[in-house]
C-alpha cells in the first residue's frame, strides 16, 4: 500500500466526513474518514479539475 499523506476530514453536518490524500507518486486519494484503507484513486491532476469544477457549480445539481 502506497504511503498517504491524508489531509484533515472535510466534515458536513452529521458524520458526512472525507478525506483528501496525496502520495510521493503524485496520485491522490479520496476517502470516508474512518475508511481510509478503501479510497479512490486518481492523479493529482484529476481531483484538482474536480475541485474546480466543483467550485465552479457544475455539480450543483447534486445538491438540490
Amino acid at each position: 500500500m502506497p504511503e498517504i499523506e491524508w489531509e484533515e476530514p472535510f466534515c458536513g453536518e452529521g458524520n458526512s466526513c472525507f478525506r483528501i490524500g496525496t502520495d510521493q507518486a503524485g496520485n491522490a486519494y479520496v476517502a470516508v474518514r474512518g475508511q481510509e484503507d478503501r479510497f479512490i484513486v486518481d492523479s493529482r491532476d484529476a481531483l484538482r479539475v474536480m475541485i474546480r469544477d466543483i467550485k465552479a457549480g457544475k455539480a450543483d445539481h447534486l445538491l438540490q
